[in-house]
């Protein structure tokens, strides 16, 4: 029974070496991010979050930078708008439109998806994003398109 319990405690000793070699994981750092570059001071969001590499950024909506109005014009200067307020905001953190991976599109009215495709293909290139798009009863200040996304900055993205 002794020579068990020794046994036993040899093991867990030794494990517990094993295990205490092992690098711990640095906890993850997540930053808070405003340029200042797009949206005015004092809006209540934070225009992108960074976790790691992956950068979150918040929706972006055709407003004419530093102001809450929209550009004149209609979907289409919105959209062109809208994607240039993107690539500001991903370049003011370090990032391009190539690290984008993943946007989530949303348009007040669906059937001008066509439209929307024609500005998007403009500001993206094969292989485009992931995307997904659905149609909105309402976006903020009366936009008629908004566009978040995700985007990753690695060395290992193959685009």
């Amino acid at each position: 029974m002794k020579n068990a319990i020794a046994a036993g405690l040899g093991v867990l000793l030794i494990a517990a070496s094993v295990v205490a070699k092992e690098p711990v994981p640095a906890p993850t750092q997540v930053e808070f991010l405003n340029s200042g570059k797009v949206y005015p001071a004092g809006v209540p969001l934070s225009e992108a979050v960074r976790v790691g590499d992956t950068l979150y950024l918040s929706g972006q909506i055709g407003i004419q930078p530093g102001t809450l109005k929209l550009v004149p014009g209609g979907l289409k200067e919105e959209a062109a708008q809208t994607l240039n307020n993107i690539r500001t905001t991903l370049e003011a953190h370090g990032y391009s439109m190539r690290d984008v991976i993943k946007c989530t599109v949303m348009l007040a009215d669906i059937s001008q998806w066509g439209d929307f495709n024609e500005i998007y293909k403009a500001h993206f290139s094969a292989p485009y994003p992931a995307r997904s798009a659905l149609g909105a009863s309402g976006l903020a200040l009366g936009a008629k398109v908004e566009v978040e996304c995700i985007a990753v900055h690695s060395s290992d993205t193959k685009r």
